[in-house]
Protein backbone atom coordinates (compact mmCIF):
# COMPACT_ATOMS: atom_id res chain seq x y z
CA UNK A 1 0.00 0.00 0.00
CA UNK A 2 1.39 3.41 -0.90
CA UNK A 3 2.47 5.73 1.95
CA UNK A 4 -0.19 8.14 0.66
CA UNK A 5 -2.77 6.10 2.54
CA UNK A 6 -1.28 7.15 5.89
CA UNK A 7 -3.84 9.14 7.77
CA UNK A 8 -3.27 12.80 8.50
CA UNK A 9 -4.04 13.77 12.09
CA UNK A 10 -7.68 14.51 12.85
CA UNK A 11 -8.53 18.18 13.02
CA UNK A 12 -11.12 20.01 15.02
CA UNK A 13 -14.58 19.41 13.63
CA UNK A 14 -16.33 22.72 13.38
CA UNK A 15 -18.33 24.38 10.64
CA UNK A 16 -17.26 27.62 9.04
CA UNK A 17 -19.38 30.28 10.75
CA UNK A 18 -21.93 31.93 8.51
CA UNK A 19 -20.35 35.33 9.01
CA UNK A 20 -17.11 34.01 7.53
CA UNK A 21 -18.70 33.99 4.09
CA UNK A 22 -18.08 37.72 3.88
CA UNK A 23 -14.54 37.66 5.21
CA UNK A 24 -11.38 35.91 4.15
CA UNK A 25 -10.10 33.53 6.86
CA UNK A 26 -6.85 34.75 8.29
CA UNK A 27 -3.75 32.55 7.99
CA UNK A 28 -3.20 30.79 11.29
CA UNK A 29 -0.63 28.52 12.82
CA UNK A 30 -1.33 24.85 12.38
CA UNK A 31 0.10 21.83 14.11
CA UNK A 32 1.36 19.17 11.71
CA UNK A 33 0.71 15.53 12.44
CA UNK A 34 3.43 13.28 13.78
CA UNK A 35 4.60 12.53 10.23
CA UNK A 36 4.79 16.22 9.32
CA UNK A 37 1.65 16.33 7.18
CA UNK A 38 -0.39 19.54 7.28
CA UNK A 39 -3.90 18.84 8.70
CA UNK A 40 -5.48 20.59 5.71
CA UNK A 41 -4.04 18.03 3.31
CA UNK A 42 -6.20 15.42 1.62
CA UNK A 43 -3.95 12.64 0.40
CA UNK A 44 -6.27 9.65 0.73
CA UNK A 45 -9.99 9.25 1.26
CA UNK A 46 -9.16 6.91 4.15
CA UNK A 47 -7.78 9.75 6.26
CA UNK A 48 -11.25 11.30 6.60
CA UNK A 49 -13.60 10.22 9.37
CA UNK A 50 -17.28 10.06 8.48
CA UNK A 51 -17.77 13.21 10.55
CA UNK A 52 -15.18 15.00 8.41
CA UNK A 53 -16.86 13.71 5.24
CA UNK A 54 -20.16 15.11 6.54
CA UNK A 55 -18.54 18.46 7.29
CA UNK A 56 -17.15 18.65 3.75
CA UNK A 57 -20.52 17.69 2.24
CA UNK A 58 -22.31 20.28 4.36
CA UNK A 59 -19.90 23.05 3.40
CA UNK A 60 -20.12 22.09 -0.29
CA UNK A 61 -23.93 22.18 -0.04
CA UNK A 62 -23.86 25.65 1.48
CA UNK A 63 -21.36 27.06 -0.99
CA UNK A 64 -23.26 25.61 -3.95
CA UNK A 65 -26.56 26.99 -2.69
CA UNK A 66 -25.59 30.57 -1.98
CA UNK A 67 -24.89 33.41 -4.43
CA UNK A 68 -21.27 33.52 -5.55
CA UNK A 69 -20.96 37.04 -4.13
CA UNK A 70 -21.38 35.64 -0.60
CA UNK A 71 -18.12 33.67 -0.77
CA UNK A 72 -16.22 35.71 -3.36
CA UNK A 73 -13.74 36.95 -0.74
CA UNK A 74 -13.59 33.86 1.47
CA UNK A 75 -10.06 33.05 0.28
CA UNK A 76 -9.19 36.54 -0.95
CA UNK A 77 -5.49 36.95 -1.83
CA UNK A 78 -4.62 33.41 -0.75
CA UNK A 79 -2.12 31.81 -3.12
CA UNK A 80 -2.71 28.34 -4.59
CA UNK A 81 -0.54 26.35 -6.99
CA UNK A 82 -1.90 23.70 -9.33
CA UNK A 83 0.95 21.28 -10.06
CA UNK A 84 -0.07 18.87 -12.82
CA UNK A 85 2.20 16.16 -14.22
CA UNK A 86 -0.65 14.60 -16.22
CA UNK A 87 -3.28 15.97 -18.56
CA UNK A 88 -6.60 16.94 -17.01
CA UNK A 89 -9.75 18.80 -17.98
CA UNK A 90 -12.41 18.32 -15.27
CA UNK A 91 -10.19 18.13 -12.19
CA UNK A 92 -7.80 20.92 -13.07
CA UNK A 93 -10.48 23.29 -14.33
CA UNK A 94 -12.82 22.71 -11.40
CA UNK A 95 -10.04 23.25 -8.83
CA UNK A 96 -8.99 26.45 -10.61
CA UNK A 97 -12.55 27.78 -10.94
CA UNK A 98 -13.27 26.79 -7.34
CA UNK A 99 -10.25 28.75 -6.12
CA UNK A 100 -11.08 31.84 -8.18
CA UNK A 101 -14.73 31.80 -7.13
CA UNK A 102 -13.48 32.04 -3.53
CA UNK A 103 -11.18 34.96 -4.35
CA UNK A 104 -7.88 33.06 -4.33
CA UNK A 105 -4.98 33.60 -6.71
CA UNK A 106 -3.88 30.57 -8.72
CA UNK A 107 -0.93 29.57 -10.83
CA UNK A 108 -0.68 26.48 -13.01
CA UNK A 109 2.58 24.55 -13.21
CA UNK A 110 2.70 21.83 -15.85
CA UNK A 111 5.39 19.28 -16.55
CA UNK A 112 5.32 20.46 -20.18
CA UNK A 113 6.10 24.12 -19.48
CA UNK A 114 8.33 24.31 -16.42
CA UNK A 115 11.66 23.20 -15.00
CA UNK A 116 10.08 19.78 -14.47
CA UNK A 117 10.77 19.21 -18.15
CA UNK A 118 14.46 19.79 -17.40
CA UNK A 119 14.53 17.12 -14.73
CA UNK A 120 13.66 19.05 -11.57
CA UNK A 121 12.46 16.77 -8.76
CA UNK A 122 9.01 16.94 -7.22
CA UNK A 123 10.56 17.96 -3.91
CA UNK A 124 12.47 20.89 -5.43
CA UNK A 125 9.47 22.03 -7.43
CA UNK A 126 7.37 22.00 -4.28
CA UNK A 127 9.97 23.90 -2.27
CA UNK A 128 10.22 26.47 -5.06
CA UNK A 129 6.46 27.01 -5.05
CA UNK A 130 6.51 27.40 -1.27
CA UNK A 131 9.32 29.95 -1.49
CA UNK A 132 7.26 31.90 -4.03
CA UNK A 133 4.39 32.15 -1.57
CA UNK A 134 2.13 29.22 -2.43
CA UNK A 135 -0.02 28.34 0.59
CA UNK A 136 -1.52 25.16 -0.82
CA UNK A 137 -0.62 22.80 -3.68
CA UNK A 138 -3.08 20.76 -5.72
CA UNK A 139 -1.08 17.88 -7.19
CA UNK A 140 -1.75 15.42 -9.97
CA UNK A 141 1.12 13.02 -10.56
CA UNK A 142 1.71 9.75 -12.40
CA UNK A 143 3.46 8.16 -9.40
CA UNK A 144 1.46 6.69 -6.53
CA UNK A 145 2.39 8.26 -3.19
CA UNK A 146 3.68 11.52 -4.66
CA UNK A 147 1.20 13.75 -2.76
CA UNK A 148 2.47 12.31 0.54
CA UNK A 149 6.06 13.03 -0.49
CA UNK A 150 5.21 16.61 -1.45
CA UNK A 151 3.22 17.25 1.73
CA UNK A 152 6.00 15.88 3.92
CA UNK A 153 8.76 17.95 2.31
CA UNK A 154 6.89 21.25 2.00
CA UNK A 155 4.75 21.26 5.13
CA UNK A 156 1.98 22.82 3.04
CA UNK A 157 -1.56 21.51 2.68
CA UNK A 158 -1.53 19.26 -0.38
CA UNK A 159 -4.68 18.11 -2.15
CA UNK A 160 -4.33 14.88 -4.09
CA UNK A 161 -5.85 15.42 -7.54
CA UNK A 162 -4.94 11.89 -8.61
CA UNK A 163 -1.71 9.96 -8.03
CA UNK A 164 -0.90 7.18 -10.46
CA UNK A 165 -3.16 4.17 -10.00
CA UNK A 166 -3.57 4.91 -6.30
CA UNK A 167 -6.33 7.38 -5.35
CA UNK A 168 -8.48 10.34 -6.38
CA UNK A 169 -10.16 11.39 -3.10
CA UNK A 170 -11.95 14.53 -4.33
CA UNK A 171 -13.59 12.46 -7.10
CA UNK A 172 -14.93 10.02 -4.51
CA UNK A 173 -16.40 12.91 -2.53
CA UNK A 174 -18.09 14.47 -5.55
CA UNK A 175 -19.38 11.05 -6.58
CA UNK A 176 -20.83 10.62 -3.09
CA UNK A 177 -22.49 14.05 -3.28
CA UNK A 178 -23.98 13.06 -6.65
CA UNK A 179 -25.26 9.71 -5.40
CA UNK A 180 -26.87 11.27 -2.33
CA UNK A 181 -28.50 13.97 -4.45
CA UNK A 182 -29.85 11.56 -7.06
CA UNK A 183 -31.21 9.20 -4.40
CA UNK A 184 -32.89 12.04 -2.53
CA UNK A 185 -30.77 11.63 0.58
CA UNK A 186 -29.38 14.26 2.95
CA UNK A 187 -25.84 15.48 2.28
CA UNK A 188 -24.34 13.71 5.27
CA UNK A 189 -22.28 10.60 5.95
CA UNK A 190 -23.02 7.97 8.58
CA UNK A 191 -22.38 4.25 8.59
CA UNK A 192 -25.99 3.65 7.49
CA UNK A 193 -26.44 6.46 4.94
CA UNK A 194 -26.24 4.07 1.98
CA UNK A 195 -27.75 0.98 3.55
CA UNK A 196 -29.54 -1.05 0.87
CA UNK A 197 -27.72 0.70 -2.00
CA UNK A 198 -25.54 -1.24 -4.42
CA UNK A 199 -23.03 0.55 -6.63
CA UNK A 200 -21.63 -1.32 -9.61
CA UNK A 201 -18.25 -0.03 -10.83
CA UNK A 202 -17.41 -1.48 -14.24
CA UNK A 203 -14.40 -1.29 -16.50
CA UNK A 204 -10.67 -0.83 -16.00
CA UNK A 205 -10.58 -1.32 -12.24
CA UNK A 206 -6.91 -2.31 -12.26
CA UNK A 207 -5.70 1.13 -13.33
CA UNK A 208 -8.47 3.24 -11.82
CA UNK A 209 -7.73 5.53 -8.88
CA UNK A 210 -11.40 6.58 -9.05
CA UNK A 211 -12.55 3.00 -8.47
CA UNK A 212 -10.12 2.60 -5.59
CA UNK A 213 -11.22 5.77 -3.76
CA UNK A 214 -14.92 4.98 -4.23
CA UNK A 215 -14.38 1.40 -3.07
CA UNK A 216 -12.64 2.70 0.03
CA UNK A 217 -15.36 5.24 0.83
CA UNK A 218 -18.80 3.93 -0.13
CA UNK A 219 -18.83 0.71 1.96
CA UNK A 220 -18.11 2.81 5.06
CA UNK A 221 -21.54 4.40 4.52
CA UNK A 222 -23.26 1.03 4.24
CA UNK A 223 -23.19 0.60 0.46
CA UNK A 224 -22.44 -2.66 -1.28
CA UNK A 225 -19.89 -2.20 -4.07
CA UNK A 226 -19.72 -4.62 -6.99
CA UNK A 227 -16.55 -4.47 -9.08
CA UNK A 228 -17.13 -5.75 -12.60
CA UNK A 229 -14.77 -6.32 -15.51
CA UNK A 230 -12.65 -8.86 -17.37
CA UNK A 231 -9.80 -10.73 -15.73
CA UNK A 232 -7.11 -8.52 -17.31
CA UNK A 233 -8.63 -5.35 -15.88
CA UNK A 234 -9.96 -6.67 -12.58
CA UNK A 235 -7.69 -8.94 -10.53
CA UNK A 236 -9.35 -11.06 -7.81
CA UNK A 237 -7.31 -9.23 -5.14
CA UNK A 238 -9.44 -6.11 -5.70
CA UNK A 239 -12.06 -7.45 -3.28
CA UNK A 240 -9.54 -7.00 -0.49
CA UNK A 241 -9.66 -3.20 -0.80
CA UNK A 242 -12.41 -2.99 1.79
CA UNK A 243 -15.28 -4.86 3.38
CA UNK A 244 -18.54 -4.71 1.46
CA UNK A 245 -16.91 -5.35 -1.92
CA UNK A 246 -17.75 -8.23 -4.23
CA UNK A 247 -16.48 -9.18 -7.68
CA UNK A 248 -18.74 -10.08 -10.59
CA UNK A 249 -17.56 -10.92 -14.11
CA UNK A 250 -21.07 -10.95 -15.58
CA UNK A 251 -22.09 -7.34 -16.20
CA UNK A 252 -25.77 -8.17 -16.65
CA UNK A 253 -25.91 -9.89 -13.25
CA UNK A 254 -24.11 -6.96 -11.65
CA UNK A 255 -26.56 -4.46 -13.14
CA UNK A 256 -29.57 -6.41 -11.92
CA UNK A 257 -28.44 -5.80 -8.33
CA UNK A 258 -27.51 -2.13 -8.68
CA UNK A 259 -29.06 1.24 -8.01
CA UNK A 260 -25.96 3.04 -9.32
CA UNK A 261 -23.92 2.08 -12.41
CA UNK A 262 -20.52 3.76 -12.54
CA UNK A 263 -18.68 3.20 -15.82
CA UNK A 264 -14.93 3.56 -16.34
CA UNK A 265 -12.91 3.94 -19.52
CA UNK A 266 -10.09 1.62 -20.55
CA UNK A 267 -6.93 3.57 -19.73
CA UNK A 268 -4.88 2.86 -22.84
CA UNK A 269 -2.00 4.99 -21.53
CA UNK A 270 -1.51 2.54 -18.64
CA UNK A 271 -1.98 -0.80 -20.40
CA UNK A 272 1.76 -1.31 -20.94
CA UNK A 273 1.44 -3.86 -23.71
CA UNK A 274 -1.69 -5.53 -22.34
CA UNK A 275 -3.90 -6.68 -25.20
CA UNK A 276 -7.64 -6.09 -24.89
CA UNK A 277 -10.13 -7.37 -27.47
CA UNK A 278 -12.24 -4.21 -27.77
CA UNK A 279 -15.02 -5.87 -29.75
CA UNK A 280 -15.41 -8.53 -27.08
CA UNK A 281 -15.17 -5.89 -24.34
CA UNK A 282 -18.01 -3.92 -25.92
CA UNK A 283 -20.12 -7.04 -26.17
CA UNK A 284 -19.54 -8.02 -22.55
CA UNK A 285 -19.25 -4.70 -20.69
CA UNK A 286 -20.69 -1.81 -22.69
CA UNK A 287 -23.58 0.03 -21.04
CA UNK A 288 -26.02 0.47 -23.91
CA UNK A 289 -29.74 1.12 -24.14
CA UNK A 290 -30.80 -2.52 -24.50
CA UNK A 291 -28.71 -3.69 -21.55
CA UNK A 292 -29.70 -0.77 -19.32
CA UNK A 293 -33.46 -1.05 -19.79
CA UNK A 294 -33.38 -4.84 -19.53
CA UNK A 295 -31.33 -5.10 -16.35
CA UNK A 296 -31.29 -1.75 -14.49
CA UNK A 297 -33.97 0.60 -15.88
CA UNK A 298 -33.94 2.94 -12.88
CA UNK A 299 -30.24 2.96 -12.04
CA UNK A 300 -28.30 6.22 -11.80
CA UNK A 301 -25.61 6.28 -14.49
CA UNK A 302 -22.24 7.80 -13.63
CA UNK A 303 -18.85 8.24 -15.28
CA UNK A 304 -15.84 10.19 -13.94
CA UNK A 305 -14.70 11.09 -17.46
CA UNK A 306 -13.24 11.27 -19.92
CA UNK A 307 -15.77 9.04 -21.67
CA UNK A 308 -15.06 7.03 -24.78
CA UNK A 309 -18.50 7.07 -26.34
CA UNK A 310 -19.28 3.87 -28.15
CA UNK A 311 -16.84 1.80 -26.11
CA UNK A 312 -17.80 1.56 -22.42
CA UNK A 313 -21.00 3.59 -22.80
CA UNK A 314 -23.27 4.62 -25.67
CA UNK A 315 -24.42 8.16 -26.35
CA UNK A 316 -28.10 7.44 -25.68
CA UNK A 317 -27.27 6.36 -22.14
CA UNK A 318 -24.61 9.02 -21.48
CA UNK A 319 -27.02 11.75 -22.54
CA UNK A 320 -30.20 10.16 -21.20
CA UNK A 321 -32.34 11.21 -18.22
CA UNK A 322 -30.76 8.63 -15.91
CA UNK A 323 -27.29 10.03 -16.54
CA UNK A 324 -25.72 12.04 -13.70
CA UNK A 325 -22.47 12.64 -15.57
CA UNK A 326 -22.83 16.42 -15.97
CA UNK A 327 -24.08 16.62 -12.40
CA UNK A 328 -20.85 14.96 -11.29
CA UNK A 329 -18.89 17.71 -13.00
CA UNK A 330 -20.97 20.46 -11.35
CA UNK A 331 -20.61 18.79 -7.96
CA UNK A 332 -16.86 18.74 -8.44
CA UNK A 333 -16.84 22.53 -8.23
CA UNK A 334 -18.71 22.61 -4.91
CA UNK A 335 -16.67 19.80 -3.33
CA UNK A 336 -13.39 21.36 -4.39
CA UNK A 337 -14.42 24.75 -3.03
CA UNK A 338 -15.06 23.04 0.30
CA UNK A 339 -11.70 21.24 0.18
CA UNK A 340 -9.84 24.49 -0.51
CA UNK A 341 -11.53 26.19 2.43
CA UNK A 342 -10.65 23.20 4.59
CA UNK A 343 -7.05 23.20 3.38
CA UNK A 344 -6.52 26.87 4.24
CA UNK A 345 -8.51 26.71 7.46
CA UNK A 346 -6.21 24.29 9.23
CA UNK A 347 -8.17 21.18 8.33
CA UNK A 348 -11.58 22.37 9.54
CA UNK A 349 -14.46 22.39 7.05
Amino acid sequence: MSPATKSASKSAHKSVPKKATAQAPQPKATTPSADGIHPGSLLSITQLSLEEVSNILALAERLAGEPQSKHATLLENRKLALLFYESSTRTRTSFELAAKSLGAMTTLVSDKSSSIEKGESLKDTGLTLRALGAECIILRHNASGSPYLLAKHTGLPVLNAGDGMHEHPSQALLDLRTILSRLGKKQAATDTTLDGITVCITGDILHSRVARSNALLLPRLGAKVILCGPQQLLPPEAVDLSTGITLERDFDKALQQSQVAMMLRIQKERLAGMQIDLADYQKQYQLNEDRYFKHAPTAVVMHPGPMIRGLEITADIADGPSSAIEEQVRNGLAIRMALLVRALNGGAA
